[in-house]
């Protein structure tokens, strides 16, 4: 996989803003739009750039209310079927299959802390599952890739 300098910049400005247009990158990096176009291609390809997406406020949609909850499963053979499961819950925004004391580790997003225990218990109920433990966010104070894209940018 080869990134050069000039793709790791335009990452830059994409991650900041992914539908910031490919003319004005273009002109901050003093290339042409097409190179922008065949560059952002070729990572695409790449599997470097997975996907373009929006940030959206969820508190303002009014699924402000953010828990972590471990999974204590069965065997780790099933959790590949526990994830599928999971994937049914659309209050589940993440899924990790983990190390140490959980098997998998989730976020949840939901209304107030009523729904996250209906949510918990629908988790619960997943065969495979044995026991769950929540700890609630009370602030999301870093969600960002910004500092890890620099270091790999300055690499």
């Amino acid at each position: 996989m080869k990134i050069d300098k000039l793709d790791k910049q335009i990452l830059e400005y994409l991650v900041k803003d992914a539908r910031k247009p490919f003319t004005e990158i273009a002109k901050d990096l003093l290339v042409s739009p097409g190179t922008i176009h065949v560059r952002v291609k070729k990572m695409e390809s790449l599997g470097v750039i997975k996907s373009t997406s929006i940030s959206v406020d969820y508190e303002k949609l009014g699924f402000g209310f953010i828990a972590y909850v471990g999974l204590y499963t069965k065997r780790s053979l099933s959790s590949p079927n526990i994830i599928e499961l999971l994937r049914e819950v659309p209050e589940v925004t993440v899924a990790h299959l983990a190390t140490g004391k959980y098997g998998i580790f989730c976020k949840i997003r939901c209304r107030d802390a009523s729904h996250a225990k209906d949510v918990i218990f629908r988790i619960n109920d997943i065969e495979g599952v044995e026991n769950t433990e929540s700890m609630i966010s009370l602030e999301e104070s870093i969600n960002s890739n910004a500092g890890l894209l620099q270091l790999i940018i300055n690499e």
